[in-house]
């Protein structure tokens, strides 16, 4: 097996489990709290990171290895995202450059996912991410 190394990923939904990243056969090194600006949270059918000037989405940077990170958005359902290049704000402020999978194509308006939405809040309480971005996270 190659020893790869790891890439910086930014995770902003239920993947900033670290937990749920090993039970889904992944090795995650590193988990820091940060933030993208002019990025904003939409949860349909499945969530996904949108443009958008002045606002901010919270999650984790993980490091995962290119194999891992292809493990993870392989599996059924989640083959629809595609990674971007972000440059992530750690809760301190520096900058670190992350890869971030979104969804090609933003949920339609009458997509929803309420108990998604409910488990993101549950991880967003326990990682300690401000209370008002966690208030506005709802399956729409």
């Amino acid at each position: 097996m190659l020893n790869e190394r790891g890439v910086d990923g930014f995770f902003y939904g239920l993947f900033m489990d670290v937990a749920l990243l090993r039970n889904s056969g992944v090795r995650p090194v590193n988990p820091r709290r940060a933030y993208l600006d002019d990025f904003a949270l939409r949860i349909g059918n499945r969530a996904t990171l949108v443009p958008s000037a002045g606002a901010r989405a919270y999650g984790m940077v993980i490091a995962l290895t290119h194999s891992e990170l292809q493990h993870l958005y392989g599996a059924p359902g989640l083959d629809q995202y595609r990674p971007e290049a972000v440059l992530a704000r750690l809760m301190d402020g520096v900058a670190v450059p992350a890869l971030c999978y979104n969804l090609l194509v933003e949920p339609q308006a009458d997509e929803r996912n309420l108990d998604y939405a409910a488990r993101l809040q549950q991880a967003l309480r326990q990682l300690e991410f401000p209370s008002d971005y966690i208030d506005s996270v709802t399956g729409r």
